[in-house]
């Protein structure tokens, strides 16, 4: 995406504020689309051993910043 500006990238590691019990979570998949003002993901895995898939896009009300992903560190 042209002039998007995302949050999250493959590697970083954050936990969730509100969700403490899925434990730390790991980006493990980055999706952007090539269609301006498409859509941006970010899947994540957490201790718990789930996968979960969030939007990722600061220009988005639902960005996974917004809902509660707190950035650890970035790899």
């Amino acid at each position: 995406m042209r002039g998007s500006q995302t949050y999250l990238h493959v590697g970083d590691r954050v936990f969730h504020r509100r969700f403490t019990s899925w434990g730390l979570g790991r980006v493990v998949e980055e999706w952007k689309s090539e269609v301006p003002g498409g859509l941006c993901f970010v899947r994540i895995e957490f201790q718990d051993g789930k996968q979960r898939v969030f939007d990722n896009s600061f220009e988005s009300q639902l960005c996974c910043y917004y809902s509660g992903l707190t950035l650890l560190d970035r790899w």
